[in-house]
């Protein structure tokens, strides 16, 4: 099906008081000079005029009431659809009275997308204790927006968070959750449904028809056949041997210390490492400012910047835009490539 280029992406504020705000501005005063694809903002206007008042970003802001208004728009001025905070904004200062409009900007967003004025989501960092402290009952970005894609479609949606960049594209298969409880969350039903969900969305939205995962092991030296715990052996391994039945090429376990180098990388598309930090820390250390996170399993297509919100150089005139700009031209790419496929 060919793809509608009017159609913009749809990117929320995030926190207004962390760097959101700036790198919305930022991006999109180099939209020419990076061939940007259209998008709009989904938050306050107010917020937005007085940061660029800060940073002294000459940025003009109209306010749109309809989606199909945007890329009229965005060569000439940001895109915003209202969605007012509540409250004075101070950059740097979170408040937990925008969490409201937080929430509403990224349920604005799905929707969106869902109902197919918007290409994809692209959303800004939030602050998820301001948002708990609100009565926000997820645990982050992640599991929100499977919520909100399960009560659009009334199917259940179970959501992977991929680090993707120029050299790694990593997913964790436990998230956020404490690392002493990693052990016991893990079994060999989760292993194999992130790895599914992981080569559907490469074959469907990244393009790659044929891909190769490499699992690691979950202890040091993927448990030294057994030797050195028995999760490597008892649940990573028979279900790497189930998925290599239905087809997928998986391989692993294998001990994490070794995957992340160049030569190691160049054997697989995707990395899926047992927990979190043993997925970002790589994904980071190879493309802090250039790499995106990306929902997988969704039906609809969302990415983010890297980072959270940096509270400590809001307004400051320190952020850096690269991660947001790379998610925006990531959301464009897998959007036009999902919907030429379906």
């Amino acid at each position: 099906m060919a793809i509608p280029f009017s159609r913009p992406l749809a990117l929320s504020q995030g926190d207004p008081a962390g760097i959101g705000p700036d790198i919305t501005l930022m991006a999109w005063l180099r939209r020419r000079e990076l061939g940007l694809p259209p998008f709009f903002l989904i938050g306050d206007p107010d917020v937005l005029a007085l940061r660029a008042r800060q940073l002294n970003l000459a940025v003009s802001i109209r306010e749109i009431d309809r989606v199909d208004e945007a890329t009229g728009i965005f060569a000439d001025a940001l895109p915003v659809m209202s969605v007012p905070v509540g409250i004075e904004v101070v950059a740097g200062e979170p408040h937990v009275a925008t969490a409201k409009g937080t929430i509403a900007a990224i349920e604005k967003a799905v929707s969106l997308v869902i109902g197919g004025e918007a290409l994809a989501v692209v959303t800004n960092p939030i602050a998820k204790a301001v948002l708990y402290e609100a009565g926000f009952r997820f645990p982050g970005h992640t599991e929100f927006l499977a919520d909100l894609a399960a009560r659009a479609t009334g199917r259940p949606v179970t959501p992977v968070m991929m680090l993707s960049g120029p050299k790694l594209r990593a997913i964790p298969v436990t998230i956020h959750i404490p690392l002493r409880d990693v052990p016991q969350a893990l079994t060999d039903k989760l292993v194999m449904e992130t790895c599914r969900i992981a080569h559907e969305d490469l074959r469907q939205r990244f393009g790659i028809d044929a891909p190769r995962l490499a699992v690691a092991g979950l202890n040091p030296h993927a448990g030294e056949t057994g030797t050195i715990g028995r999760e490597d052996e008892d649940v990573i391994r028979p279900a790497i041997e189930h998925l290599r039945d239905e087809g997928i090429d998986a391989i692993g376990p294998l001990p994490a210390d070794t995957m992340f180098h160049d030569e190691a990388r160049a054997r697989y598309d995707v990395a899926i490492c047992m927990y979190h930090d043993q997925a970002l820390i790589p994904a980071k250390a190879l493309g802090f400012d250039d790499s995106v996170n990306v929902t997988l399993g969704l039906p609809f297509v969302r990415t983010s910047p890297d980072h959270g919100t940096a509270f400590g150089i809001a307004g400051k005139g320190l952020a850096r835009e690269q991660s947001l700009v790379a998610a925006l031209k990531l959301a464009f790419q897998l959007g036009r490539t999902w919907e030429s496929r379906r």
